[in-house]
């Protein structure tokens, strides 16, 4: 079946090249695999990576030994998987993501899939080109595998500890690790499928926050590229693919359980959005792969950690999700949302905010705190008028160093749980600073006070 971009990494990718081709860029030169990571960071990658503010390119590596190309970048521009997702709001406020849900569209069942144009007799991990992004990594990792368990639909850090053996991280209390836990409590396999290079809107869907959707995850991926996306039945296991993916592995999660370390060092994973090494775990569950499908010359997508692409992803989910808890009177005053990639798209938010009376002045505090109870990864908001572009860091900055003093126009709640992956929250850097703050939450405002409107203006954009 012939896919639209937002329902088809295959067609994504023609229609950067044909779009957009100075966007693709596909070295001749094959390169090892525990390579290509490091490449893509050094030349293409932007924050935080490193220190360049940049979207990154669409790359698409030849692997020394390995027959599937490697691909890189897809998700690094922002403006470049909007054009394949129309149904995203321009603006993220409640009314928006009201009129997306009303759009919801179910997906559909195929017989056919392209994600079974070849099968392989017999399962072998160690053939796919997956990445080692750095010296100290644990071993290769999956990094965008799509993983769906009935209605669960979300990504994680995989492992390659053998032929067919997988170790999976789930965060505590997210709904896959849910069903796991459910399954080993009674006894059971919980079967699963593992979707490589699956269709963009299903990723930016798997990033949402199911506690605050109305419907399912699917359902709004079709509301967002415009049409239903395509599953199929398992060859294996009883269990849905995404009938679009570039490479589908299936399999179960049982009992089994192993460290997260096979040759790198003790006590580190991989890269995680942040920027910086992430902790290996210990007692990973373990995911026994049954079969390997894929389509005819597929391409393994992947992510290096931290970069352009987490932060576009993540931010993108977050958004919607966060306009979905505004169910206040209050939450009339949000114009808009955007999760900054300094933050990894998702430490920090900024928030445009459009008052109607000097009361209003009053309210930021009451929805940061909101915002935070639901959103336990959200470190910090900024509050902007709408005269600031949000998506612009100078932008915001230049908010907050002419409309806050920081003195009196921040607010911090206590009681939270550190972010693990924030080396500002753990024990070492409170021992330095000589107090904890890892157990709060902090909003600036850096809006212009109600009765001061038609005093602040800028020069060439006018009022807010």
């Amino acid at each position: 079946m012939t896919a639209h971009p937002g329902l088809s990494v295959r067609a994504a990718v023609n229609w950067v090249r044909r779009h957009a081709p100075d966007q693709w860029h596909e070295p001749t030169a094959a390169l090892p695999c525990d390579d290509v990571a490091a490449d893509f960071a050094s030349r293409y990658a932007g924050i935080p990576a490193n220190s360049l503010t940049r979207t990154e390119p669409v790359v698409c590596y030849r692997v020394d030994g390995r027959s599937m190309p490697v691909l890189l970048g897809l998700y690094g521009s922002a403006e470049r998987v909007r054009t394949w997702l129309p149904g995203l709001p321009l603006r993220t406020d409640r009314a928006a993501v009201d009129a997306l849900v009303a759009d919801a569209t179910p997906p559909v069942v195929v017989t056919d899939p392209s994600c079974r144009q070849r099968s392989y007799a017999r399962v072998d991990l160690t053939k796919l080109p997956a990445l080692r992004a750095t010296p100290r990594d644990a071993g290769p990792y999956l990094t965008m595998g799509v993983v769906m368990a009935g209605e669960s639909l979300s990504v994680h850090r995989m492992l390659v500890l053998g032929r067919d053996r997988l170790a999976i991280w789930m965060v505590p209390g997210r709904a896959l690790r849910r069903m796991h836990e459910a399954a080993v409590l009674t006894g059971r396999r919980l079967p699963v499928s593992v979707n490589i290079g699956a269709p963009p809107a299903a990723v930016v869907a798997s990033a949402l926050s199911t506690t605050v959707l109305p419907v399912g995850k699917l359902a709004l991926a079709g509301a967002m590229a415009g049409g239903p996306v395509a599953l199929a039945n398992g060859v294996s296991q009883p269990v849905s693919v995404l009938a679009e993916s570039e490479i589908v592995l299936e399999g179960f999660l049982d009992g089994s359980v192993t460290d997260e370390s096979l040759d790198g060092p003790p006590d580190v994973s991989l890269p995680e959005f942040l920027g910086y090494d992430g902790a290996a775990r210990a007692d990973l569950p373990v995911l026994t792969v049954t079969a390997v499908t894929t389509r005819r010359s597929p391409r393994f997508q992947a992510v290096i950690g931290p970069g352009r692409e987490q932060s576009v992803i993540l931010g993108m989910a977050g958004a919607l999700s966060v306009a979905l808890t505004t169910d206040t009177p209050e939450w009339r005053l949000i114009a808009d949302l955007h999760y900054s990639p300094a933050g990894g798209g998702m430490l920090l938010l900024v928030v445009a905010v459009r008052k109607d009376s000097a009361a209003d002045d009053a309210r930021l505090g009451g929805i940061a705190r909101r915002i935070f109870d639901w959103h336990g990864f959200v470190k910090l908001i900024v509050f902007t008028d709408t005269d600031v572009d949000i998506t612009s860091a100078e932008d915001v900055l230049w908010a907050v160093t002419t409309r806050a003093n920081l003195g009196t126009d921040c607010g911090t709640f206590a009681g939270f749980r550190p972010l693990g992956m924030d080396p500002s929250h753990g024990p070492d850097w409170a021992g330095e600073r000589g107090s904890d703050g890892g157990n709060g939450r902090t909003y600036v405002d850096a809006t212009v006070p109600y009765a001061l409107r038609d005093q602040v203006v800028r020069s060439f954009r006018g009022r807010s």
